[in-house]
């Protein structure tokens, strides 16, 4: 039985769907992409590849061919991407036990829901862009989308695989060479017999930003 889920989401520009290292994507939809990198390189291992050995110079010359920059989140796009992941939270009772908002992309792991992961993914980035375009910090000025198609997830089955995802979010960060991140939505994990009815009280009550 699933009891959560790792998920990472990543903006515009930053995992291209043929990346040597392989992707998450179904097909290169942009011409030019295609020439510059080749086809998709689909992959379907649940464990990280981003430090697969891969030709880091074809990769980013790939980069060269996209028609926007990538996107990189600064510090107040990310207070808001956050603030736009609390609205959500709040409304739709989601269980979020770590999160990590990083220049490039979102590690986050979460519990169970109504919805699949696949929805719920669009609805937190459709939460954050909303909050973007209210504070004026959205990427590209609410022109073109910042956010990359799908997810990359890996399924959760006891509580040894959900506090080693946390510890691997919480940690996103720090080996990055920035600050641990603190989100008001971000709460304990249920324990193994808990129940829905009985929320665990949040990590961390002092929202970041």
């Amino acid at each position: 039985m699933v009891r959560g889920y790792h998920i990472i989401f990543s903006a515009y520009g930053f995992w291209l769907p043929n990346d040597p290292r392989g992707s998450w994507s179904d097909f290169v939809g942009a011409w030019d992409l295609f020439l510059a990198g080749g086809k998709v390189t689909k992959t379907d291992v649940r464990h990280s590849v981003a430090h697969t050995p891969h030709d880091r110079e074809k990769r980013l010359a790939t980069k060269e061919a996209l028609s926007r920059p990538p996107v990189i989140f600064n510090g107040v796009q990310a207070r808001a991407i956050g603030r736009g992941f609390a609205d959500y939270v709040a409304k739709s009772e989601l269980w979020v036990w770590a999160c990590s908002i990083m220049p490039e992309h979102v590690h986050m792991v979460i519990g169970p829901s109504r919805l699949s992961v696949e929805q719920i993914v669009i609805q937190l980035k459709g939460a954050a862009t909303k909050r973007l375009l209210q504070e004026k910090v959205h990427p590209f000025n609410g022109e073109a989308k910042y956010w990359t198609r799908g997810e990359w997830k890996v399924f959760l089955f006891n509580d040894d695989d959900i506090h080693r995802a946390i510890r691997y979010v919480d940690n996103n960060p720090v080996k990055d060479g920035k600050r641990p991140q603190t989100w008001s939505f971000v709460t304990s994990p249920i324990s193994r017999d808990a129940t829905r009815s009985a929320p665990q009280a949040p990590r961390s009550a002092v929202p970041r930003g």
